[in-house]
């Protein structure tokens, strides 16, 4: 059987007639039938070719290779003494070998060279692993400083000449950390591109600049990477343009099912380095490491279809010792990932609660509500189950705005129908007037709190998960001279469209600015917990109010605890907490939570993700703080 390969076509031309068998493995390796000849388009697979030969060499078929062929041939087997190097070397560094260390020592110093800013020894260590790997993936912990890492090995493979494009895909809110870690790291204003929202039209046209003229970074959203993904790959095929791309928040992936995922896959290939960013990359399975590494390596397939296989029999029979062993021989060379205690970072101080006394109303509004519940309660029973669930989280909910702001009763729950205040008249007298008879006894604490850091002239952020609550305290600031800002659900994310309204990114730069007399940051943790940093003026934070959300909690924390800012500044928490409230229940909760996340979070390929312990938590809490037969006793 003569073997060709021409324009990327496959072609096999057998001497005589095939068995059924034979054809039907042609058949399932999707060749077709052209004349005397079986062909297929070898581009999208480079193995497919060994694939053949070995199988007609096992059938004892004769096969004649063509020049193109051998030649083809020659060229994967060259391609995979390369992988093989590469991988050799970053096993080799990842592992502390002290050769490899002093070996590759020169790429070290040349990667902190072209950093304006000097980069912490970790970092130094990640940077020159993703280039030795060259499509790496960085694991590391949020606050490790991922972006400047990834920048610092985008501007030495620019100054080499084999880049001129930085291609990011990730959420909208991390465009901006983007370009400000770009003049950070590398000391000049990128000049970018955002691709997200806007005019379709007008935005598929910046496709389409002259190599000479493009912007050097590219920011886009995974939404808009699925409208826009044959304009990006032509973008991305022409000449001159030589992208380094890069996955932000890597752990999206896994949530890209059908064609999110084909068009990231897809676009892999035509760029000339690739690299994958997440603190997560396992949050829900060990196959959602398959898309990752399908993206960074898919020529080489570092996890073939027999090893998935096998990880999902293992996953399957909680075998999750032998999964570890088979990761860590297959890709662990592949990626790297610093923990939280290899920051070096000066330990935050977390304060003990601040126990605050219920002023008047608000604690005979909460003991009213409290009691309603305790009698809703007793008539659960008569319900479907999918019904009890959904009061005892609206339930939940209302307690939860008992001790953030009594007015915030007045506000519909989505979902959530019961009529607490029904019949009782005098209660609901008090809380539409509640501002006329008092004001909250955490308000009047905060109050004096700020005063007290504001004549000091220190940054704080103050935590919130109610948005009336929110501009509740904005508003007293105010009337006290006290200047501040807020982010929450209603500030919008910087796009082109957006021009008017102040931008959750301008609002971060003015608080931080020293010079600008905003002291305070009043914020949602669903609106600024993810991707917004404002360490490096603003080190106190205080807990207004808090949820039963732990991912968001943690995604807090980290807001003012940084690599770039904490390493020698003491960092604070502290917490406004109601007596015998469910203030006391939430505090406990999320700290029993954040221990085992913490824990899990330092090992290597532990399955997490920031809401894996969230599942029914107002439910549980409900049951937890009146049990499910309370109403008998």
């Amino acid at each position: 059987m003569q073997v060709d390969i021409h324009d990327g076509i496959l072609s096999l031309i057998p001497d005589t007639d095939l068995k059924s068998s034979q054809k039907s493995q042609l058949s399932y390796w999707e060749f077709y039938k052209n004349n005397n000849s079986y062909e297929r388009n070898i581009i999208e697979d480079d193995s497919l070719l060994i694939k053949v030969i070995n199988f007609f060499d096992k059938e004892r078929i004769q096969l004649e290779l063509t020049n193109n062929c051998k030649d083809y041939l020659k060229k994967i087997e060259s391609a995979k003494e390369e992988f093989q190097t590469i991988f050799d070397n970053s096993k080799s560094y990842k592992d502390g070998d002290s050769q490899s260390v002093k070996k590759f020592s020169s790429v070290t110093t040349a990667i902190q060279s072209v950093a304006t800013r000097k980069l912490k020894a970790h970092q130094l260590k990640a940077a020159t692993h993703l280039y030795l790997s060259q499509n790496g993936a960085n694991f590391s912990v949020p606050g490790s400083g991922k972006t400047s890492v990834t920048l610092s090995v985008y501007e030495k493979r620019r100054q080499e000449g084999k880049v001129n494009t930085l291609f990011v895909i990730g959420p909208p809110s991390c465009f901006q950390p983007w370009r400000d870690e770009f003049r950070e790291t590398l000391g000049r204003e990128p000049i970018y591109q955002l691709l997200a929202g806007g005019n379709s039209e007008d935005r598929k046209s910046s496709y389409f600049v002259s190599a000479s003229k493009k912007p050097e970074l590219y920011l886009t959203s995974f939404q808009t990477l699925l409208r826009d993904h044959k304009e990006v790959e032509t973008f991305m095929r022409r000449l001159g343009i030589d992208v380094f791309l890069v996955i932000d928040e890597a752990h999206y992936m896994k949530k890209l099912e059908g064609n999110w995922a084909k068009s990231i896959l897809g676009l892999s290939k035509y760029a000339k380095f690739r690299c994958a960013l997440t603190g997560t990359p396992m949050p829900k399975s060990y196959s959602d490491l398959y898309n990752l590494f399908d993206f960074l390596w898919s020529e080489h397939d570092p996890l073939t279809s027999s090893t998935k296989i096998k990880i999902q029999q293992y996953e399957k029979n909680k075998e999750y010792q032998q999964i570890k062993d088979i990761l860590k021989i297959k890709i662990g060379p592949l990626f790297y990932r610093v923990r939280k205690k290899d920051l070096q970072l000066k330990p935050a101080t977390f304060h003990d609660p601040t126990k605050i006394q219920m002023n008047k109303y608000e604690k005979l509004i909460y003991d009213l509500i409290e009691n309603r519940i305790v009698e809703f309660s007793k008539e659960d029973y008569l319900k479907n189950t999918e019904v009890v669930k959904r009061l005892r989280r609206g339930r939940i909910i209302r307690l939860r705005q008992c001790v953030s702001y009594p007015h915030l009763l007045l506000n519909a729950v989505e979902g959530y129908d019961e009529d607490v205040l029904g019949g009782e008249t005098d209660l609901v007298r008090i809380i539409n007037k509640y501002n006329d008879f008092e004001k909250p006894a955490k308000l009047e604490y905060l109050l004096r709190t700020l005063r007290e850091t504001n004549s000091q002239g220190e940054k704080v952020i103050v935590w919130s998960n109610f948005v009336s609550t929110i501009e509740l305290i904005q508003k007293l600031l105010k009337d006290n001279n006290i200047n501040s800002k807020s982010i929450y659900g209603k500030t919008p994310i910087e796009q082109q469209s957006i021009n008017e309204e102040e931008t959750r990114e301008k609002i971060r730069k003015v608080f931080l600015d020293t010079k600008s007399g905003i002291n305070v940051l009043i914020a949602n943790p669903a609106a600024c917990a993810e991707s917004i940093s404002l360490h490096t003026t603003c080190h106190k934070a205080i807990y207004y109010d808090l949820s039963y959300n732990c991912s968001q909690y943690l995604q807090s924390l980290d807001r003012i605890h940084r690599v770039g800012g904490s390493e020698n500044v003491d960092t604070h928490y502290y917490f406004l907490q109601y007596d015998n409230t469910i203030d006391e229940d939430i505090s406990k909760n999320l700290k029993e939570k954040a221990d085992r996340m913490n824990s899990l979070i330092e090992e290597d390929y532990s399955i997490y993700n920031l809401d894996m312990f969230e599942g029914d938590d107002d439910e549980q809490a409900y049951i937890h703080l009146f049990g499910e037969e309370k109403w008998l006793t």
